[in-house]
C-alpha cells in the first residue's frame, strides 16, 4: 500500500519508473528554487516586480500605470504614495524627502514582500 501524496511530501520515482524524466525533473527544481517577485497591487491590478526594474516606480510605469514624479531620487517627494500593505527598502540609503507613516517614495524603493498601494 502506498503513502497518500500531500503537497509537501511527494514520492519521487527513478526515471523510467512512470515518474519526471531527468531534465524534466530538473527543470521543475529550478522552477521551485527561483524567488517569487514581490507583487504591487495598485488601482485593481496586480503586477510583479521583477529585478529587472530598480524602483517600484518603474515598475508601475512598466505596467502602464501613471504615477506622478520629479527627481526620481528621493529628493523631492513628488513620487509619496500610501503603502496599505507590506514592506519596502531603500536600496541607496532613506530619501532625503520627508516621508510620513504610511507613506513611501516610489522613485527609490523596492518591494521586499507583496504591497498594496494608494496613488494620490
Amino acid at each position: 500500500m502506498s503513502k497518500p501524496e500531500t503537497p509537501c511530501q511527494r514520492e519521487v520515482k527513478p526515471p523510467g519508473a512512470g515518474g519526471q524524466q531527468h531534465g524534466e525533473k530538473r527543470q521543475v527544481q529550478a522552477q521551485a528554487e527561483k524567488p517569487k517577485a514581490p507583487v504591487i497591487s495598485v488601482e485593481g491590478k496586480n503586477i510583479a516586480c521583477t529585478g529587472q526594474y530598480p524602483s517600484i516606480l518603474e515598475c508601475l510605469e512598466g505596467a502602464d500605470v501613471e504615477v506622478h514624479y520629479h527627481c526620481r531620487d528621493g529628493f523631492c517627494g513628488a513620487c509619496r504614495v500610501i503603502l496599505h500593505r507590506g514592506q519596502v527598502i531603500y536600496p541607496q540609503g532613506e530619501p532625503l524627502a520627508f516621508v510620513g507613516e504610511g507613506e513611501i517614495l516610489t522613485c527609490c524603493s523596492l518591494p521586499v514582500t507583496d504591497i498594496q498601494i494608494e496613488l494620490d
